[in-house]
């Protein structure tokens, strides 16, 4: 086989938060959704320097000296990247003027300071005594660790040398503060703050004000040999880290004077590497809560509420059903409420004797949770294992732990040196002093929330033998088991990988002997170099390969024109719509007996190698056949898909002349529209 390479993770990355910033400048998207892609840019950016940049400049071992040094000596990536997010942020900014403007044709205005009327400022001198004066605090700045990570602050020039910091206050106020006048009006927090310096700095004389946000390292570099309890106090107590980890970025307002630049950083302690120019206002992911404007219907998506389910939503007895048939269940397109229906029903029933499930995210507050206190109640032993190393989910994943474990719960957390990203749930009942099992497994997380805007799937089916493998997998949590036997299941990191290889190299051999051969896949990111070697030698043999890949993909097509004989293009496309797709479905020709797998693993080495993933093999003909359905109408979409090139140009799907547009969100939410409607 060819040795060929692989694309740089980080630095594809960069181009799908490009596909998202693409959909904020696309001009069919509505208005206001558009400030909602902004946002998710925006987000996405900030968890970047927090996590990926922290590890490319390995800050936490190395000094300020020689940190300097090295970016500027050695580290030609991060060059690329920090340029590459540079013109990102310059397009960033072109896009949110260009989209206020819009908002102008509608009436709806984000006013600055200098477009406001008598009236406005009036308003806005009462609100700020009312409203805001009592949250506005000062701070003193001896050193980075005085900043808290992804807050807004503003720098106040008193003097060219001199200057005091003000945290703007947006936990205890709304960013955005709607302000009278015609049409819709609004001011943001920072503005109302900068209007009323004199009332916080009576007696000063203020020069100027500009904006500053620190993004801190957000890793927490445990050590792996704790016991659990050890390595959740461990993670617990580190979480402070964040606050005072590492800076990899402080973001300030380009107009920033030079010399109050100087004094920044020398009272920061950080370098010019440390330092990026940004614009008047930040953390632009508040966007998500800009207010709603009355009448502004035709600017937002048209509404798509969850169909309801045609088997599960008209029973009284979930079980009953799952127990004659799989059932599969879609997100956002159909209710979450069936997953929590699956887990109150059995905190209920009488014959349910155990409740088993892993969380990787919790909900603050959910119908979820309180399911599993009542199920405590009810005297059901209930087993959770709660992933306490869940990015930025620590703390809430660790608070419920300790909630549900003071109830009677028997909470698992997380294992040294792995993480628990699989979605399953598991119900045992007792019929005649005989156990059935009940199993639930997903491609996302048991969370209410997320379940409105991501696209994920869920299988529901008593199937004995998948039953059991689950339950195998949940006596690895328990430690009860160390080498778990699989037949059906695929999991990490016992199974995943050995078996996805063996079904490559199954297509691969069935190419060599002419037999239609053909590899689909569907997954949020393509990176572990082994299956990306797989693709490729599968490829080159002749092997029909269709990608789907949300996220950054490592994988390099090649050319048409440089294909060898007998060698099958790598044709890679990637949907960035209304929802986050985040479900995986990976699909083998198998001779003409399609194989097909949905869960919660992406081909990354850390869901194959250094996480328990659990992937389902889909074995009822008639869900087999409806998720094949929704992959080929993915597959087919020529409205959102993009194409990942080998220039990853992030080129639109072309649609041919006589061909339908099918955007695949909105087909996926009509077929399902549609067999609701066939079987009612």
């Amino acid at each position: 086989m060819q040795n060929r390479k692989l694309k740089n993770r980080d630095v594809n990355w960069l181009y799908f938060n490009e596909r998202v910033l693409l959909e904020a400048a696309n001009k069919t998207t509505p208005l206001l959704e558009r400030l909602k892609f902004l946002a998710i840019f925006s987000s996405n950016l900030d968890e970047f320097f927090k996590v990926r940049i922290s590890q490319l400049r390995q800050l936490k071992a190395v000094d300020k000296e020689l940190r300097k040094k090295l970016v500027l000596k050695a580290n030609k990536k991060l060059k690329f990247i920090l340029a590459k997010v540079s013109e990102q942020q310059n397009q960033f900014g072109k896009i949110i003027e260009d989209t206020l403007t819009e908002l102008k044709q509608h009436d709806i205005y984000i006013r600055n300071n200098s477009e406001l009327n008598q009236e406005q400022l009036d308003f806005l001198d009462t609100f700020f005594d009312t409203s805001i004066l009592a949250h506005c605090k000062t701070i003193d700045i001896d050193s980075p660790a005085d900043l808290k990570d992804g807050h807004l602050y503003l720098v106040v020039q008193i003097k060219s040398d001199d200057f005091d910091v003000i945290e703007i206050p947006t936990k205890e106020c709304s960013r955005f503060i709607q302000i009278p006048g015609a049409g819709s009006n609004y001011i943001f927090l920072d503005d109302a703050i900068r209007l009323n310096l004199h009332k916080i700095f009576p007696g000063k004389t203020v020069i100027n004000s500009y904006a500053i946000k620190l993004s801190r390292d957000a890793e927490l570099y445990l050590e792996d040999d704790f016991t659990d309890a050890a390595l959740v106090e461990k993670i617990y107590q580190s979480l402070g880290k964040r606050k005072s980890g590492q800076p990899t970025r402080l973001l300030f307002d380009m107009n920033m004077p030079t010399e109050l630049q100087d004094v920044l950083k020398k009272q920061l302690d950080i370098s010019d590497v440390d330092m990026f120019l940004g614009g008047k206002y930040h953390n632009m992911s508040d966007l998500f809560g800009f207010p709603t404007p009355e009448n502004s219907t035709e600017l937002q998506y048209l509404p798509k509420p969850p169909l309801r389910h045609p088997s599960l939503s008209l029973t009284k007895n979930i079980f009953k059903v799952i127990a004659k048939k799989d059932q599969l269940v879609h997100f956002p397109y159909q209710e979450f409420e069936m997953v929590e229906r699956f887990i109150n029903e059995a905190a209920s029933d009488d014959t349910v004797s155990s409740i088993k499930m892993s969380l990787y995210r919790i909900a603050k507050t959910s119908k979820l949770t309180d399911s599993i206190l009542k199920a405590l109640e009810n005297g059901k032993k209930v087993l959770l294992f709660v992933e306490a190393q869940a990015r930025f989910d620590e703390e809430n994943n660790i608070k419920w732990g300790r909630i549900f474990e003071e109830k009677g719960a028997t909470v698992l957390f997380s294992v040294p040196n792995i993480k628990v990203h699989s979605k399953i749930a598991l119900v045992e009942r007792l019929i005649d002093n005989k156990i059935e099992r009940y199993a639930y497994i997903g491609t996302g997380n048991f969370n209410a929330k997320t379940a409105k805007l991501y696209c994920d799937h869920g299988l529901f089916t008593a199937h004995r033998k998948i039953t059991e493998e689950l339950s195998q997998v949940f006596g690895i949590l328990e430690r009860k088991l160390i080498i778990p036997k699989l037949k059906y299941l695929l999991v990490s990191p016992f199974t995943t990988r050995s078996t996805l290889l063996e079904l490559i190299k199954n297509e691969i051999d069935n190419a060599r002997q002419g037999r239609l051969a053909k590899i689909t896949l569907k997954m949020n990111s393509l990176e572990d170099s082994k299956m990306i070697s797989a693709l490729y030698e599968a490829s080159e043999a002749g092997v029909e390969i269709r990608l789907l890949v949300r996220g950054f993909c490592c994988l390099i097509p090649k050319n048409e024109s440089k294909l060898l004989l007998g060698e099958k293009p790598i044709y890679i496309t990637s949907i960035v719509d209304r929802f986050l797709e985040h479900g995986r479905i990976y699909v083998f020709e198998n001779g003409g007996k399609e194989i097909m797998y949905i869960g919660s693993a992406d081909w990354m080495t850390r869901n194959l190698d250094k996480r328990i993933e659990v992937l389902t093999p889909i074995l009822d003909k008639d869900i087999f056949k409806e998720l094949k359905d929704i992959l080929e109408i993915q597959l087919a979409d020529n409205v959102k898909a993009r194409i990942l090139d080998i220039e990853d140009s992030n080129t639109r799907v072309k649609k041919e002349p006589n061909e339908n547009s099918i955007r695949s969100q909105y087909a996926i939410y009509d077929y399902l529209k549609d067999k609701l409607h066939e079987k009612s």
